[in-house]
């Protein structure tokens, strides 16, 4: 199905969803309060011997292989917990449990979502979520600062107990050191590296969510981000306060691979090509990971990443759990479990992944700092303070959409 067509018959039906109010506005089954009021030790105990669906995006096989791996042997070894991963596009998640929940269902096939962003907010708005549970998660309480705006807030909606953290991203941009003499600073200094190397450098098409950062960052560079903070989220409203870098982008299309007549899919083809050296330049959200590609050989050894000078784009990743999971006690012990120092060591080696880890480090012990201090981040990493002193917010969740709907309709053209 068309990607346009997919979201907007997605809206429109859950606009139906919350015109007709099917099965009412609290997605608390008795089920649901007597998990709540457990105490943690119970909770476990209702976990252990149990199977949890873990749902997500599938496309990196790094990722896919740190889950079916290390995270399902320690929670098998831990709580005699099996984790059945299914990768599966967030849209297709929020569609099938939009489906059940006109349809009343209550068991659901679905325990443990990976989310964040505008599908966080879809989510919510609709009731299709769980919650507030992290108040129950014991390492959540131990290592989270539940404070950080990172944590309180998806893309500037508030989050409320409804997802709890995952691993941190922030965009950077990959390159071949040995191809690449000076890497651009900024949009302008991406226009002329594009012009002196045609066809060398792409994105991926929109809505695909790495494609859709580095517009939005794109966007941040050359109108910066303070004005979107407060933005209504009216499509007038946000096209006007765009335009110099949806032209920006028009003005750079010529000089893409192939021309910009066609744009990968998705960032794993982007990434594929950069392999092949069909592209000089390739993209991520995910800092650590290009260190991890080198290890594995997928990508040359000169393989390096920079950011632009403004700054680039970080959000924070959430886990939640579907209003009709059948393994609510077993969806918490996995999100619990996740947030334990050596697991988000483990989730940090760019071998394994190369996430960002979400804990406080002031909440750390001194033995506890180490074990994440003495990660090997990698040749291909930009130092943690650079990463920081770079890192500018997010979107909120609302305005999302309407960017990539614009993109959608001025960029790409008639021969996409």
């Amino acid at each position: 199905m068309n990607k346009i067509l997919f979201k907007k018959t997605l809206i429109l039906l859950l606009m139906i969803v919350l015109t007709l109010n099917l099965v009412g506005c609290n997605s608390k089954t008795k089920n649901d309060e007597d998990v709540l009021k457990k105490d943690w030790d119970e909770i476990l105990e209702s976990a252990r011997g149990t199977t949890v669906n873990f749902y997500g995006w599938g496309g990196s096989q790094q990722i896919n292989a740190w889950i079916d791996g290390y995270l399902s042997d320690k929670l098998k070894e831990e709580y005699d917990i099996t984790i059945n991963r299914v990768g599966m596009d967030i849209d297709e998640i929020l569609n099938n449990l939009l489906n059940e929940k006109q349809l009343n269902v209550l068991d659901g096939n679905i325990d443990v979502v990976w989310i964040n962003g505008e599908n966080f907010f879809t989510a919510k708005q609709n009731d299709l979520l769980f919650g507030p549970f992290t108040d129950k998660l014991p390492n959540f309480n131990k290592y989270i600062d539940k404070d950080s705006v990172e944590v309180k807030y998806d893309f500037g909606y508030p989050v409320e107990g409804y997802e709890s953290p995952y691993g941190k991203a922030q965009f950077v941009l990959v390159y071949d050191s040995d191809k690449v003499d000076k890497v651009p600073r900024d949009h302008k200094e991406l226009l002329e590296w594009a012009k002196n190397n045609p066809g060398k450098f792409t994105y991926p098409a929109l809505p695909d969510f790495t494609g859709s950062v580095f517009v939005r960052n794109i966007i941040c560079d050359i109108v910066g981000y303070e004005q979107f903070m407060d933005m209504k989220a009216d499509e007038e409203t946000v096209r006007k306060a765009i335009e110099p870098a949806i032209e920006y982008l028009k003005e750079l299309k010529p000089y893409l691979w192939k021309e910009g007549k066609t744009y990968p899919a998705e960032s794993a083809l982007l990434d594929n090509m950069y392999s092949d050296g069909e592209v000089l330049m390739t993209m991520t959200y995910n800092p650590n990971s290009p260190s991890g590609k080198i290890v594995t050989g997928e990508y040359p050894e000169s393989t390096r990443t920079f950011v632009f000078d403004k700054g680039t784009i970080g959000n924070t990743h959430f886990l939640a759990i579907p209003f009709n999971s059948q393994n609510k006690a077993g969806a918490m012990a996995v999100i619990d479990y996740i947030l334990n120092v050596e697991v988000q060591a483990s989730k940090y080696e760019p071998e394994n992944w190369g996430d960002l880890p979400v804990l406080d480090n002031s909440k750390l012990s001194p033995e506890e700092k180490e074990i994440l201090a003495s990660v090997n981040l990698g040749i291909a990493t930009l130092p943690q303070d650079i990463l920081l002193e770079k890192r500018i917010p997010e979107m909120p969740a609302d305005l999302v959409p309407i960017i990539e709907k614009i993109w959608m309709e001025t960029i790409p053209g008639e021969s996409d």
